[in-house]
């Protein structure tokens, strides 16, 4: 490794300076980092089943037993950026039945709204370079209530509230153990492990503490299983210090030491599948993945290795507690040769001292000046959550066919559960994902809106994760970006572009020809996903969309992505609308490179082009049936029947907002420094005058010469955001709404061949199986759908300026700018985690020991979505993924001003705080 260059630039803070040396000096500190999954379990990765019932083919009960393919999960772990080696806490309160290794939950059949984890853990700090980590788990004292999760999960039906752990009673008189594991890096290879434990509890209490280190069992899978060449090692290394040592050897040589604090029994085992109980095999070894949870909890001291070595091995900590005491175990993980003889020294918590001070600079540096102390802890822990959720994700889907018997290029294969037309992709990067264990694999549209949110934190992160999505290794070669594991080839909202063109402005500021090339080639590969839009989604070439359930799930009246009962197809508003915000984001993009290389000109004018015949077919006038009523005010999806009639599908939802997020504003400079495509332009709205009849027409100049791009006029416009301003329809205390809160009184039925589809308003969980029934769009409120609307209302802002205002919330008699619109929606969303004046936080709903337990309150958990009506969290518990977007809303509206948004148009807030202040 290249000797770093640690002298800082004048403001730059310490973990900045981190950042800096591995962008440009290609320094490792981020080699190591969170990227174990927190479920391996129950992943289509890990499913060779015929019927694709992943949860059934590996379920919790065999992760202990059974050896992973593709991937590995652990408590508070960390690993290299290739998971080979991997390191996590293990636990064991003398009662469950089985260590704590991993996280619990029931499976999509398991629960009354589908999967849901059942542990409460919580991801408090975090740095971009993982310098600094810090996690709490709650254990309990008593033995943990597996089999009374699941039985009273499955006796409820969909419309009782869940069965949490909480309701089980075993956190009673807080009996119960917090967890924390802190690491903190020395160098780019050695990080030092603290482990704290607190017993809450009256009494006191044991607790055994198996911090593991493992290979990922790579040797037995494929042609060259049982190869030793391909097998590493770990071997007991205690030597004469008698200080507890673990070396782990790889098969090219390279080594790490797992140095133990204290005297802990060493205990190895092997990473390889007990046969013998899962499937009644004889075990090639008598030493096997659950080896060391045999010896601890079963008492079988044969079930590890005497020899001291093996694939897999623990420090087996065995601590009792008195009532309110803290003990403190120490680890330190070499892998770059460093150490010596002191390692447990002074400087060991020295060293923590100054990482943890740094992660403090760093945020402070990082956050606006105005926050409170509570908004800084809520935007600490928004991004902490979203580091920690980083995760190498390893799948390459041809070899996964082939051992399914369903290889592409064999005569006579197998029909594959899923996937079988994308074996071009080999998947083993870092990744954010939307929630490591409900949802441990990426999400196309997700991703795009994590990284708003990271680029706060570390904008080259941001920038690798938009890349890799149109790289030939996941982009299929008919240019569809891919979706998420259980189906690539299903269809995601296509804003790949925007969350590009965001970026971008963030990290022009740096002024690198990197960057602009860097755009330039994600612009190449979104071409190609534009094109498969345009050949693969517009049914009859009419420039209207289709694209199936669009990330929205239930949102619609039948399912979306399913043949509809009627027959016949649906024209959607949102699919079309979609595609408009991608034709002008496109040509965001266009403009942005011709002022680089004026060859983009062309490409400029042809995305206007396309953004004008999508939004002209959307409000199109006649007798046709379109997607805008007049008479409600609203955009609706168009059911187009086999016998050519047609019908507006009028459900009040998301889907009729969509159209308001198609807009763009422009400063007009390229019409000014191109006065051929000037001409050009007009000259194709002169030829088509019915085409801007119903829509904004582009050439009307608005505050400071701009012109706007937008599928809506100003009445139209006003008449959308009458809706959506409403108290009684969108606007909740917690943000926009998904579906009109109108539908509770007034349900939409439709009813075929004698069958009823109803769509009604439920502001909390789904009471419905569509899409595994985990996810509601009828009614909660959801974190990305609302920051298109934000940025949308920005664009109009920066278009009209102070004139244009609205009533807000509709009926009040209140006046806001569109500005003022967008601030609040921030301001209400941000209110679902910030203390109210009662001191409770919406997000925890009715949970009282997380609103009034000082060991609970603060630590905040960023869920999937949230009630429509009172914003308590719901879902998927820490998607801290696209959830975290708060940040990113939270640090606009304390950075900016309405004056510096007129003043500057887009590039204003982007110049203002895209960079640490030594770089803009």
């Amino acid at each position: 490794m290249r000797e770093a260059d640690d002298r800082r630039q004048a403001g730059e803070t310490a973990e900045q300076l981190r950042l800096r040396q591995a962008r440009e000096q290609n320094v490792p500190w981020k080699a190591w980092g969170p990227y174990l999954s927190e479920r391996q379990w129950g992943t289509v990765r890990e499913d060779y089943s015929q019927s694709g019932d992943s949860w059934a083919y590996f379920p919790h009960d065999q992760a202990r037993s059974r050896a992973y393919r593709w991937g590995e999960d652990g408590l508070a772990g960390i690993s290299d950026d290739q998971q080979n080696l991997c390191f996590a806490v293990a636990l064991w309160n003398g009662r469950d039945p089985i260590l704590k290794e991993r996280l619990f939950g029931l499976v999509n059949s398991e629960g009354n709204h589908g999967e849901d984890v059942k542990e409460y853990y919580y991801y408090l700090d975090s740095t971009p370079t993982h310098s600094y980590m810090k996690y709490l788990y709650k254990y309990p004292q008593a033995a943990f209530p597996y089999k009374d999760l699941v039985e009273t999960n499955q006796r409820r039906n969909r419309h009782d509230p869940e069965y949490e752990l909480l309701d089980t009673g075993v956190f009673r008189e807080n009996r119960y153990f917090d967890v924390f594991v802190e690491y903190a890096k020395e160098s780019p290879g050695t990080i030092l492990i603290r482990i704290t434990a607190c017993n809450h509890g009256p009494d006191a209490a044991d607790l055994h503490v198996l911090p593991t280190l493992w290979w990922r069992n790579t040797w037995s899978w494929g042609g060259q299983a049982g190869d030793p060449t391909r097998r590493p090692a770990l071997h007991d290394v205690s030597g004469p210090s008698r200080r507890p040592t673990v070396r782990a050897t790889a098969p090219d040589g390279t080594e790490a030491t797992l140095h133990c604090d204290g005297e802990p029994a060493l205990l190895f085992t092997e990473n390889e599948t007990n046969m013998e109980r899962l499937f009644g095999v004889p075990n090639r070894s008598p030493y096997v993945k659950d080896g060391i949870d045999s010896c601890v909890v079963h008492g079988r001291a044969d079930a590890v290795n005497p020899e001291k070595a093996g694939t897999k091995a623990a420090a087996h900590y065995r601590l009792t507690l008195g009532p309110g005491e803290s003990r403190v175990v120490r680890l330190r993980l070499d892998t770059d040769g460093a150490g010596g003889a002191d390692v447990f020294g002074a400087g060991f918590d020295e060293v923590f001292e100054a990482r943890r001070a740094e992660a403090d600079a760093f945020y402070a540096a990082i956050s606006p000046p105005g926050f409170g102390a509570d908004q800084a802890l809520v935007f600490r822990q928004a991004l902490a959550g979203m580091l920690w959720s980083k995760q190498l994700y390893r799948y390459e889907v041809s070899a996964w066919l082939e051992e399914h018997g369903a290889g592409p290029f064999k005569a006579g294969r197998k029909s594959a559960p899923r996937n079988e037309h994308w074996h071009h992709m080999h998947n083993a990067d870092i990744i954010s994902m939307p929630d490591k264990w409900e949802y441990p694999w990426y999400a196309a549209w997700d991703l795009a809106f994590h990284v708003l949110a990271l680029s706060l934190v570390d904008p080259d992160f941001a920038t690798q994760q938009l890349d890799l999505m149109v790289r030939e290794r996941y982009l299929h070669p008919n240019g569809q970006l891919p979706a998420y594991e259980w189906n690539f080839g299903d269809v995601n909202p296509p804003v790949h572009a925007w969350a590009s063109i965001f970026t971008y402005r963030l990290i022009k500021a740096r002024g690198r020809k990197e960057d602009v090339r860097w755009l330039e080639q994600l612009f190449q590969k979104l071409l190609l996903n534009f094109t498969w839009w345009l050949n693969r989604k517009d049914r009859e070439g009419r420039n209207v969309f289709e694209g199936g359930f669009l990330g929205l799930d239930n949102i619609g009246v039948f399912d979306r992505s399913a043949p509809l009962p009627t027959g016949g197809h649906l024209e959607q508003a949102d699919g079309t609308a979609w595609m408009a915000l991608f034709s002008l984001n496109m040509m965001e993009i266009a403009v942005e490179l011709t002022a680089h290389n004026p060859i983009y000109v062309d490409m400029s004018l042809k995305f206007a082009e396309h953004f004008l015949w999508i939004a002209s077919a959307m409000t199109r006038l006649g007798d046709d049936t379109g997607m805008w009523d007049e008479e409600d005010g609203f955009f609706y999806d168009v059911l187009r029947l086999p016998d050519g009639r047609s019908e507006r599908l009028k459900v009040r939802s998301m889907v009729g907002l969509l159209p308001l997020c198609g807009v763009c504003v422009f400063d007009g400079s390229l019409l000014a420094d191109f006065p051929d495509i000037a001409q050009r332009f007009s000259a194709f709205l002169a030829s088509r005058p019915e085409m801007v009849g119903a829509m904004h027409d582009p050439r009307q100049g608005g505050y400071d010469g701009r012109r706007l791009a937008s599928i809506l006029n100003e009445h139209r416009l006003r008449r959308v955001l009458a809706h959506m301003l409403d108290e009684g329809e969108f606007l909740s205390p917690y943000g926009i709404r998904s579906i009109s809160r109108h539908h509770a009184d007034h349900p939409y039925s439709f009813t075929v061949g004698g069958q009823e589809f109803r769509v009604s308003y439920l502001p909390a969980e789904s009471d419905s199986g569509m899409f595994g029934g985990n996810s509601n769009w009828r009614g909660p409120v959801w974190m990305p759908v609302n920051a298109l609307i934000i940025r949308a209302l920005m664009q109009y802002y920066m278009y009209f300026g102070d004139d244009f205002t609205v009533e807000c919330p509709t009926g009040s008699g209140r006046f806001m700018t569109l500005y003022e619109v967008a601030e609040e929606i921030a301001r209400r969303l941000a209110a679902i985690f910030l203390k109210d004046a009662d001191g409770r936080r919406p997000v925890f709903g009715g949970a009282e020991t997380f609103q009034q337990d000082p060991e609970w309150r603060d630590h905040i958990l960023f869920y999937e979505y949230f009630h429509g009506d009172n914003g308590a969290g719901i879902g998927a518990s820490h998607q801290t993924g696209w959830t975290g977007l708060v940040a990113r809303m939270m640090h606009l509206f304390a950075t900016s001003t309405p004056q510096e948004a007129l003043a500057g148009g887009k590039g204003a807030y982007a110049a203002k705080t895209a960079m640490p202040a030594h770089e803009v």
